[in-house]
Formats: C-alpha cells, structure tokens, sequence
C-alpha cells in the first residue's frame, strides 16, 4: 500500500510536509497548531487556539471521509500545562461541540516550544476509516 497525502484546500498550503497521511484506512493526522486561512496564530488564549487546533484537524479528517468518532488517538503538545488545566471545562465543551462525546485515547505532553512562537498548542491524531466512507484524496 502507497501511502496518500491528504492535504483539504481548505487549509494553509503545505509546504514540506502533510496535513495527514492515509494509509490504507488508516490516517495519520499531521500535527495542526492554530493557524488561520492567513496563516497567522489565532488570538486569544488556550481555548481559543484549541478551537482552531481541533477544528484543522477535523477538516483533514473530513477531507477523507472520516468522522470525529473514528478517531482512536490524540496527543496534544502544550507549552503551558498548567493553562490547559485551568480551562479544561471549556476545552472540553469546545470538544464536545466539535467532535461530540466520544473520547479516544489522548495524551497531553509538555514541551517548551512549538514551531509557531506564538502557539501554545499542536494536536495530532490517527484515525481509523471504514472503508465504505474513505475518499480518495485530492493531491
């Protein structure tokens, strides 16, 4: 199997690397800071940029065929853990909003910088497809 890159159009361009890679029915989602359509940081704190975050991510997902629900792992990288804990009632009712109620294994890890200086968080995740709602990608 050839792995198949699957870049939505509506996200940033990539430019040396993918939004996510389909491999088989499996896609591994590229990490996704809180980058906008101009490709600036979204302003405002943790919830905010978690919003736009989850929200690359599910485009990526959506563009082959998936649902949040076929999900089975997110780690989220964070440059201030104590924030992410402080809000995390809103984040989780951003996710709840975005991705409804079903949680796949997550691990959230400490780091001190992300490749955006104003981000402070990156999420990725892998997801499992069924074959009958994959869709070819666009290239």
């Amino acid at each position: 199997m050839t792995p198949v890159p699957v870049n939505p159009p509506d996200l940033p361009k990539p430019s040396g690397y993918s939004h996510g890679t389909l491999a088989g029915n499996t896609l591994h989602l590229g990490g996704q800071t809180a980058l906008d359509a101009d490709m600036k940081i979204v302003p405002g704190g943790v919830v905010e940029q978690f919003r736009q975050a989850f929200g690359n991510l599910l485009t990526t997902l959506r563009e082959a065929g998936g649902r949040p629900e076929d999900l089975v792992s997110v780690t989220i990288y964070l440059t201030d853990i104590p924030d992410y804990q402080a809000h995390g009632k809103e984040i989780g009712k951003v996710w709840r909003e975005l991705a409804g109620p079903v949680y796949p294994a997550m691990a959230g890890i400490g780091c001190t910088a992300l490749w955006q200086p104003e981000a402070v968080i990156e999420i990725l995740g892998v997801a499992v497809i069924p074959e009958e709602r994959l869709v070819a990608p666009r290239t």
